[in-house]
């Protein structure tokens, strides 16, 4: 199958789900979503194979919460990583939910939901804090913690450290207190950011931990997780992000410096495993000029499918096709259908110059971050999801 000739065939339109003369007849009506649910068995495959088998992988939920997502994620061998009782629920309702396995990450977590969670049967929780110890203490009685530290995170789109993670030395005495309150120390964990780009942020991250490691190993304590984290980056149009082998590699090295192996290396992807495996098909709905510049109003906007184009201020670099032949291109602003001005989703976008209403426009590598962030803020309706 060949794409048509504006719409060239690089790794973020390489596949049929996104081949715009295909989505013509998916369904007639837009906005919707289509999945290609072969790319996210791919994506935990890719994961298996980069670590060789020596990191296990634990799906963000977070990221894409589409329950045929999770199967898919599922039996191509993922486990997962939440950050609420709610989404524990979600996989519970769909009998994905391996207790001792998952991995309950979010730092900071409601009492009812440690409760919650615990009832579940699971047992590991990220800490960052003495207070969230003492949580876990009176509401998860026995479980397995591990600390979260802060990491560099300036390489990636969406930085973190801000707000969670703690210096080398806390998460030290926080593992180190956690016997005196009934809980077991079990391993660290980072999160270098979100489309992170640098290739040596996890290896550099997992370095760090082995003074920690060795300071504890003095005490007695020998740690049986390590948590990499999630952030690895997704191929957005021709953004030029390393390549999950180059970072595997990095990582592998690595862990053999570390004083010594945890039984139990794992990883939270979720955007480098389901971002390329949909594209969000839209409708032009409106032009206009403003100040000299070309104005195009999609069907979708920040609200009901593209948050993430609105925190980025526009400049996500989200590959866009239309199926309209080729033609001149003209540099244009691509903002949301809602009357509120920053649903603005891209600033400097190319698209044909003859683009009129009722033309598709085709948002590639937008599996992630999306639907699960959508509302039908102004009445404008959230896209059908579709699986081919």
């Amino acid at each position: 199958m060949t794409l048509p000739a504006h719409a060239p065939a690089d790794r973020a339109w390489g596949s049929p789900v996104v081949d715009p003369v295909e989505l013509r007849f998916a369904l007639a009506d837009t906005p919707f979503m289509a999945y290609d649910l072969t790319r996210v068995a791919a994506g935990v495959h890719r994961f298996q194979e980069a670590f060789a088998g020596r990191v296990a992988v634990r799906y963000a939920v977070k990221c894409n919460p589409d329950p045929r997502v999770l199967w898919t994620a599922a039996d191509a061998g993922a486990g997962f990583e939440v950050a609420s009782l709610g989404e524990l629920e979600l996989l519970s309702g769909l009998d994905l939910l391996d207790a001792p396995h998952v991995l309950y990450s979010n730092p900071v977590k409601a009492p009812a939901h440690v409760a919650g969670a615990f009832d579940l049967g699971v047992r590991r929780f990220a800490v960052d804090s003495r207070e969230e110890l003492e949580k876990l203490s009176r509401w998860a009685p026995g479980s397995e913690i591990y600390v979260r530290v802060r990491v560099d995170d300036s390489s990636s789109r969406f930085p973190l450290s801000s707000k969670f993670g703690v210096g080398h030395d806390e998460a030290r005495r926080l593992l180190s207190d956690a016997p005196s309150l009934g809980l077991v120390p079990a391993g660290l964990t980072f999160h270098v950011g979100s489309q992170c780009t640098d290739v040596d942020a996890w290896a550099h991250a997992v370095s760090l931990c082995g003074p920690v490691m060795t300071s504890l190993l003095k005490e007695g304590i020998r740690l049986c997780l390590l948590d990499l984290g999630g952030g690895f980056p997704a191929h957005y149009g021709n953004e030029d992000v390393p390549e999950l082998g180059d970072i595997a590699a990095g990582v592998l090295t690595a862990l053999e410096g570390l004083p010594y192996l945890p039984e139990d290396v794992v990883c939270e992807p979720g955007r480098a495993i389901v971002a390329e495996a949909a594209t969000l098909a839209t409708s032009v709905i409106g032009r206009a000029e403003r100040n000299g510049r070309p104005w195009v109003y999609l069907d979708v906007g920040a609200y009901n499918g593209l948050m993430e184009c609105a925190q980025t201020m526009g400049r996500m670099n989200l590959p866009l096709r239309t199926d309209r032949p080729t033609g001149p291109l003209v540099r244009c602003t691509v903002t949301g259908p809602s009357c509120d001005s920053s649903d603005t989703l891209f600033q400097d976008a190319a698209l044909p110059a003859d683009l009129e209403v009722g033309d598709r426009v085709y948002v590639g590598s937008a599996g992630a971050y999306s639907l699960c962030y959508a509302a039908p803020f102004n009445g404008f309706p959230v896209p059908v999801p579709v699986y081919l």
